[in-house]
């Protein structure tokens, strides 16, 4: 046998090895049933997943979970936070921009006598003991506490007569009142609205089940902030500082909503329940999406996969993130 009929033999005969193994594994069906060994007519008509499609199917559900928490760990840690900054630094320029042309809101409707839009900034709250500088936004549903310290809408604005409260968050979105539970009696407590400079003095810090401060006398005021309190993202209580007013009260317009307009996700420690719907359709598009990228290893390549699939299951696990961020309560 010359060379050349040796060489061309071992082409074929490697060729035959390589279309025997492609018939192979053309044979094994991968996404085929397996009928149970159960021989009732119950049981053969019910047909189960093969051994190996189960693990598949099992590592694209570890696949799908795994990008929602990726997905809570770049929102709670990155992206909240870097929103967060984004829209204090905005609220702030605005509110600056009102201040200089004395439009800023002083009561619950603005020049147009409207309700003022949630959101609105309302304040500045200047805490040195805790060196805390937020803007105070118009409303206290957990939409708005996500971009600042919410002002309850059925109390006066700081720096008035009565009791202003304003909410905050603990842990999530800046976390901008994590540290009040740190304040004292007597540190001091700077309010800056439409109306000028308001000083307060802190006199008490109390717990859920602590007795509430005894009521206002004609011309005083409070401000009280509110938050969460425990563990991050966890909170067992909610912690209240009250501040007495030092300075001069503001007048105070006559108000337009009351207690009993107040809907309950304006309330504490409540989220906003029309996100579910949202998060079960993140949910439903993380499994469709690990259900195709499964299938394009098989077809596209794993690597190719790989390129594809992991921006797109962070993105649809941050959506899912960002839907349960609401949903969590405005303190957290």
């Amino acid at each position: 046998m010359t060379m050349s009929d040796r060489v061309l033999a071992g082409w074929r005969a490697r060729m035959t090895r390589a279309r025997a193994r492609r018939e192979a594994a053309a044979s094994v069906d991968t996404f085929s049933w397996a009928m149970p060994e159960d021989e009732r007519p119950v049981s053969q008509s019910l047909p189960t997943l093969a051994e190996q499609e189960k693990f598949r199917f099992a590592g694209m559900a570890l696949i799908a979970v795994g990008a929602i928490l990726l997905g809570f760990a770049v929102q709670f840690v990155g992206v909240s936070q870097i929103s967060y900054a984004r829209d204090q630094q905005l609220s702030l320029q605005d509110f600056r921009y009102q201040l200089a042309n004395a439009t800023a809101p002083v009561g619950q409707t603005g020049p147009d006598g409207k309700l003022l839009p949630l959101g609105t900034p309302v304040a500045v709250i200047d805490v040195p003991a805790i060196g805390m500088s937020e803007v105070v936004l118009e409303g206290t549903t957990s939409d708005i506490t996500k971009s600042g310290p919410g002002h309850r809408r059925d109390t006066p604005l700081p720096g008035q007569v009565g009791a202003s409260v304003v909410f905050g968050r603990q842990a999530a979105f800046g976390a901008p009142f994590a540290s009040i539970s740190r304040l004292a009696v007597g540190d001091s407590i700077t309010a800056t609205t439409g109306q000028g400079v308001a000083e307060y003095t802190v006199t008490d810090v109390r717990y859920t089940g602590d007795p509430v401060p005894e009521g206002l006398v004609a011309g005083e005021g409070r401000l009280t902030l509110v938050s969460g309190a425990g563990i991050p993202f966890i909170p067992d209580s909610i912690v209240r500082v009250d501040a007495r007013l030092s300075t001069p009260a503001q007048p105070t317009p006559d108000r337009v909503l009351t207690y009993a307009a107040i809907s309950e996700s304006e309330t504490a420690m409540t989220g906003n329940g029309t996100a579910w719907p949202f998060i079960l359709l993140a949910l439903i598009l993380l499994f469709v999406a690990a259900g195709l990228f499964t299938l394009s290893r098989r077809f596209w390549g794993t690597w190719q996969t790989w390129i594809v699939a992991v921006p797109v299951l962070v993105a649809v696990g941050l959506f899912a993130a960002q839907q349960v961020a609401s949903v969590l309560p405005n303190l957290m």
